[in-house]
């Protein structure tokens, strides 16, 4: 993972992070339900920007490495794994 990103990505988990934690005082503190699947859905829409990242990068960094690299098993490989990913992503 390229220095940048990984500074981008240790970021924004460090927020969702806390993001977890006021969930759970939500909780401890019984707050009202809609409030909390509110902030639950706010914490999975910031997961996903950190995973179309992550996604991102790994494009343009393996993948990219396996296309030019011409080694058709490795291409081959990276393109399975991308779309096995992308798969589990949209469930």
């Amino acid at each position: 993972m390229r220095k940048d990103i990984k500074a981008s990505v240790g970021k924004r988990l460090g927020r969702i992070e806390g993001q977890v934690r006021g969930l759970s005082k939500m909780v401890e503190e019984d707050r009202y339900c809609i409030d909390i699947v509110t902030q639950i859905s706010a914490v999975r829409a910031a997961l996903r920007r950190v995973e179309e990242e992550v996604l991102k990068d790994h494009v343009a960094h393996c993948v990219e490495h396996a296309i030019s690299s011409g080694d058709k098993a490795d291409q081959r490989a990276k393109i399975a794994e991308l779309m096995a990913v992308i798969g589990r992503a949209e469930r």
